[in-house]
């Protein structure tokens, strides 16, 4: 609602995302991109229609059951949103101490993780000694933590420079290709739309097309 006027951010949307996937959702602002995210990522329901995770029906899950599954998602964010006095390794943790692991297991897994995003040297630095690359770095490691079906990425390469955000996208690609993560990613960048497998375009709400990338 706006004020007292209904206002339909998404309308008629069909998208189907399969294990292994890497999908761009790309438009301008006010397209239902975020929307869209919220969506995929249990952080708001559907008033109408359906949206299916791993064929569960997300509308017909309590707040319990809601909380649950957003573990078993991965969200990166724009702005990185890491905690400024925790080390890269405890904001990595931090996800899984949310989850109940226990603590050897924790500290080994968010280690394992850093090394994984080329961050093995930078485990005890704070954000404030990172540059905005290795911030990301360390933001795509704790979305990992707890082993997630899929990860959302909110224009994951908008805050940093061209140079550092090829290297984020390369390693968003090879978490998809060699681990099998799959990926959904919205932009309002068209070059780095181009790097998924496939680009979903929206506009005012709507799919207004849907393209499969030449490798």
């Amino acid at each position: 609602m706006l004020g007292k006027v209904p206002v339909e951010a998404l309308r008629g949307v069909n998208l189907k995302v399969e294990a292994g996937d890497f999908v761009a959702i790309l438009g301008p602002s006010g397209s239902g991109k975020s929307t869209m995210l919220n969506l995929i990522g249990a952080l708001d329901k559907p008033t109408s229609g359906t949206l299916l995770i791993d064929g569960v029906d997300i509308s017909k899950l309590n707040d319990n059951q809601l909380a649950d599954l957003r573990l078993r998602i991965g969200f990166v964010f724009q702005f990185f949103n890491l905690i400024p006095r925790f080390t890269a390794q405890d904001n990595v943790e931090l996800s899984m101490s949310i989850a109940d692991m226990n603590k050897a297991e924790r500290r080994k897994r968010a280690i394992e993780l850093l090394e994984t995003v080329g961050l093995k040297d930078r485990v005890n630095h704070k954000p404030a000694e990172l540059s905005g690359g290795q911030q990301q770095r360390v933001a795509i490691a704790r979305a990992l933590a707890n082993n997630p079906k899929f990860l959302l990425l909110d224009e994951p390469t908008g805050n940093i420079d061209s140079k550092t955000a090829s290297e984020v996208l390369g390693l968003i690609k090879k978490l998809n290709a060699e681990h099998n993560v799959s990926i959904i990613m919205v932009t309002h960048d068209q070059h780095l739309a181009r790097e998924a497998k496939r680009t979903v375009q929206m506009f005012d709400g709507q799919i207004t097309s849907e393209v499969v990338n030449q490798e």
